[in-house]
């Protein structure tokens, strides 16, 4: 899986395609990633214990990573990412339309 955690995306399909988040979290197992603000869906918790509060609490879902393209800074759009290497030769991730390292 070539997104990581705090990368900027764009959603390419969906109920919120077009729209640009950055990922909180990455799921590499079931390849799935977790937006910022995005995919959000409600659920009523009881209280467990003292420290957790009940009622109605936000969760963010996971979208799959298919449905996500990494966002280039370079030419303002998603990127396909190629690997490249840098001038110590350690793996880069490249954008493939500009070159720019991501």
């Amino acid at each position: 899986m070539k997104i990581r955690k705090g990368d900027d995306v764009l959603v390419l399909a969906g109920k919120f395609r077009g729209e640009r988040a950055e990922v909180i979290e990455a799921l590499p197992g079931p390849q799935k990633v977790i937006l910022d603000g995005l995919n959000v869906s409600k659920r009523a918790t009881k209280q467990t214990g003292a420290t957790m509060q009940a009622g109605i609490i936000d969760k963010f879902m996971p979208l799959h990573v298919s449905n996500v393209a990494l966002w280039c800074p370079g030419h303002k759009g998603p990127a396909k990412i190629g690997i490249g290497y840098s001038d110590g030769g350690t793996k880069v991730r490249v954008c493939r339309k500009c070159g720019e390292t991501l």
